[in-house]
């Protein structure tokens, strides 16, 4: 028997399937036990139909997406649209026709993730999407059946290729934001409107993904915090440099006495830390559990051929349940109620950049002000002076987010101080 799937767009990802099904075709069947094809692809109109089928793809283009859904010998729809609409109505009437939907929509799941799945069980179907978290690296279907017998506690994670590959040119060649972009957007890492990417929205879509997974609750996009990388400066790298760390994008998902803290922020990070190495536009997911203790997953992020063999190993994962016929079990099975972290159980060691009065007393000023709120320094510098300001670097010992908030809010009243930078550092 031949399983038959359609592909809802044939971009980037979804022309690295047919590459994958013809290339590694003995062990995918062996896998599926199964042949899979390509019933019919959805394009966006007859003119892109057209110079497909110039290019010499042979395959059945339809510009309606019925003619997909309403094909009864398809099985599997395999989206890779992208965005939230179309694919949002498209996924959902797929699953009410009794379809198996395999998706690496990052965006669409993090924010209408819970309906879907809702949808998927209501009608007996798979809704897989391993390709939505880092591409290629396989780390959905870790936490789910690897890490099933082990208790995961912090998850750390370079989430985002575009950030990380500006990072990286910040770092280790000195260049400034704007140039980092540039170049990123001339390679095609970064699209015009960079926003999701250099600000921390597409990191934290994919930390509310990681969360059901690593710790089986559903966070709200919403309750993810996020900042980005513009505001980023030459000074802060040096100093992150010559305090012995390096800045990356961070993602971090922790289970705190009181509930789950997720956040993605600019992140001083010790030279040593695995994830400090992790440069350009590769990903990687850094964990701590009870069992295994700490363990990390490398991989490139995006690309063609990367995110499809995630994509496609879902594919696989199906039609493999189809003949086991175990397959309206959910991708995620571990699910538990939905329960925030306190701010006071949320702490992390700080860096502040202040730029201060260059006057006697000011060190002692600022140290009263940290004091009141309980938080003890670490490290110290005093940068270049105009003769009238000065430039004064902060690492703090561990704080909470209640203190974080409580200090910044007396640097901003002061008058005297302009808080230029606050970013966490990720203790030894």
């Amino acid at each position: 028997m031949t399983v038959k799937i359609g592909l809802l767009g044939f971009g980037t990802v979804a022309s690295g399937i047919p590459f994958l099904l013809k290339e590694n075709t003995e062990k995918i069947q062996q896998a599926a036990q199964e042949e899979i094809e390509i019933a019919k692809v959805l394009v966006r109109d007859d003119a892109e139909k057209e110079r497909l089928e110039a290019a010499g793809h042979a395959y059945h283009f339809v510009t309606n997406v019925d003619e997909i859904l309403a094909d009864d010998e398809i099985q599997i729809v395999v989206e890779l649209m992208g965005r939230i609409e179309p694919a949002k109505t498209f996924i959902s009437r797929a699953l009410e026709a009794g379809k198996h939907v395999v998706t690496a929509n990052k965006d669409l799941l993090a924010v209408h993730g819970s309906e879907l799945r809702g949808l998927a069980t209501k009608h007996g179907v798979a809704l897989y999407y391993e390709a939505a978290v880092a591409g290629g690296i396989p780390i959905l279907r870790t936490l789910s059946n690897s890490f099933v017998s082990d208790k995961v506690t912090r998850v750390l994670g370079v989430l985002n290729g575009t950030s990380n590959f500006m990072m990286t040119k910040m770092v280790d060649e000195g260049w400034t934001y704007e140039e980092a972009l540039k170049t990123a957007q001339e390679l095609g890492y970064a699209e015009s409107d960079p926003t999701n990417d250099v600000e921390g929205i597409d990191a934290a879509y994919k930390a509310v993904i990681l969360s059901q997974f690593a710790f089986g609750m559903t966070i709200d996009f919403d309750n993810v915090e996020h900042k980005g990388i513009s505001k980023i400066s030459p000074d802060d790298v040096a100093v992150a440099q010559e305090l012995g760390y390096v800045i990356k994008l961070v993602g971090d998902i922790r289970e705190t006495a009181s509930g789950l803290s997720a956040e993605v922020s600019p992140t001083f990070l010790p030279k040593a830390h695995p994830l400090a190495s992790v440069n350009g536009v590769m990903n990687a997911v850094f964990m701590e559990s009870i069992g295994i203790g700490q363990s990390m997953y490398y991989g490139p992020g995006a690309g063609q051929k990367p995110t499809a063999a995630s994509v496609t190993a879902d594919i696989i994962r199906i039609v493999r349940r189809l003949q086991d016929q175990t397959v309206g079990k959910a991708f995620n099975e571990f699910s538990r109620p939905l329960q925030l972290a306190a701010p006071d159980d949320v702490r992390s060691e700080y860096y502040f950049s202040i730029v201060a009065p260059d006057k006697t007393g000011t060190l002692l000023q600022l140290a009263e002000m940290f004091n009141a709120e309980e938080i003890s320094f670490k490290q110290i510098l005093q940068q270049a002076s105009d003769g009238k300001q000065a430039r004064l670097v902060i690492v703090t010992h561990s704080m909470s987010k209640t203190q974080l908030e409580n200090v910044t809010a007396k640097l901003a009243a002061a008058g005297d101080f302009t808080l230029q930078n606050t970013f966490k550092v990720l203790g030894e």
